[in-house]
């Protein structure tokens, strides 16, 4: 008995650690293992993106909108119908007016418009973009005595076409404020400045995949413009964490050395375009140049000083937005504040670096953005709107 008692004492106490052990899985305790210098980084990386998502949907949760008015109108509406990469916003803009009118009738520019128009008669007829649509059908239902808008979705690119539009229509809306009095100035009667803005269906805070995870993106096509700037920029960010999305980048000429970090020639539906920006610390913006003589319809030579519609998009997503400046940014958001603007390559670098070593300051300014998209900028906003000028009272 006495020589087999340091046994016993051995298998008691193994058992009473086997105890434990199970106790701990019966109370949810993670087992004890070894791990990785890749495990504790990917395990601090995953707990941050789920404490700051967290973070935005509480804030989110705070913000108490009264509903928009409604107003006693039938609405037609004629969306693009262009299909990719203009569906979703026909999409959006629809549904944004849902709840917004009495009655809402939805077709497109391909469709027999002005047949339906004459048989419902409704109070007004709202052309998305309308490059593509006939300004027959709008003299045809102007004869019937039926109202009928336009909203240009891509001004001032465009001019030379839509100058010879705007005038077929009783209302003119545009998201570029210099295009308000070139269209006055042609002779079309009431022209509004009508930005775009987001669809927070789509552009919101998530919680991305690890894949999606960068310091720095950039989704965009290279326009010469836009070539000539990242050019002078592609050594720093071939170094960083960087992803670009878009076509015709292998125009730099340094694209060898930043290939591995540009998805080249694919377009991005809105959520996985959300899906990056989330995914990145620092989404970088850079407005097309209105001057490019290769990509644009616009011989008149109309500047451009409104904020694209991806400066609303990337900031509903809760990311910190860099973006070269338009003049009219601020009647959006304030610099410094909700968003951070750069005035030369030089300039991009230093704030990049500055805000990837200052984590709640970007969170802070992030969040600041993100709170004023949902207030102020999503397309329930613009509808809501562009209603209040077409029916005021």
């Amino acid at each position: 008995m006495v020589a087999g008692t340091p046994r016993i004492a051995a298998l008691s106490r193994k058992r009473r650690g086997m105890t434990v052990a199970r106790r701990r899985r019966r109370r949810g305790a993670p087992a004890r293992r070894a791990r990785t210098p890749a495990a504790v980084a990917g395990f601090r990386a995953g707990w941050a993106h789920g404490h700051w998502f967290g973070r935005c949907e509480a804030a989110l949760q705070r913000i108490v909108q009264p509903p928009p008015p409604l107003k006693q109108a039938h609405v037609l509406f004629v969306a693009t119908g262009k299909g990719f990469p203009y569906s979703p916003l026909d999409v959006a803009i629809a549904d944004a007016f849902r709840g917004q009118v009495t009655q809402l009738t939805i077709t497109d520019t391909k469709q027999p418009v002005a047949d339906l128009a004459l048989r419902i008669r409704p109070d007004v007829v709202i052309v998305l973009d309308g490059l593509a649509f006939d300004v027959a059908q709008v003299d045809r239902m102007r004869e019937a005595g039926i109202r009928t808008a336009i909203w240009f979705t891509d001004d001032p690119y465009y001019t030379d076409i839509t100058s010879r539009l705007a005038p077929h229509y009783d209302v003119v809306f545009t998201l570029e404020l210099l295009c308000v009095d070139y269209y006055r100035q042609i002779g079309c009667p009431v022209v509004h400045y009508m930005p775009l803005g987001m669809d927070p269906a789509s552009f919101r805070p998530r919680n991305p995949e690890r894949a999606r995870r960068r310091e720095i993106c950039f989704i965009g096509s290279a326009y010469w413009g836009r070539v000539g700037f990242f050019d002078q920029v592609t050594r720093y960010l071939a170094s960083r964490d960087t992803h670009i999305s878009g076509i015709w980048w292998e125009r730099l000429k340094d694209y060898r050395l930043i290939a591995p970090k540009i998805e080249l020639g694919r377009w991005m539906g809105p959520m996985e375009t959300a899906g990056y920006y989330n995914g990145a610390k620092i989404v970088i913006n850079m407005h097309r140049s209105p001057f490019d003589e290769t990509f644009n319809n616009n011989t008149g030579g109309v500047g451009a000083v409104s904020p694209n519609p991806r400066t609303f998009e990337i900031a509903g997503c809760a990311t910190l937005q860099l973006t070269d400046v338009r003049s009219d940014l601020v009647s959006f958001y304030t610099p410094g504040y909700d968003i951070v603007t750069y005035e030369s390559p030089q300039e991009m670098i230093e704030k990049i670096d500055y805000y990837l070593h200052h984590e709640e300051e970007r969170q802070l300014i992030a969040m600041r953005g993100m709170l004023r998209t949902m207030r102020d900028h999503t397309y329930g906003k613009r509808i809501e709107q562009l209603l209040g000028l077409l029916f005021p009272g």
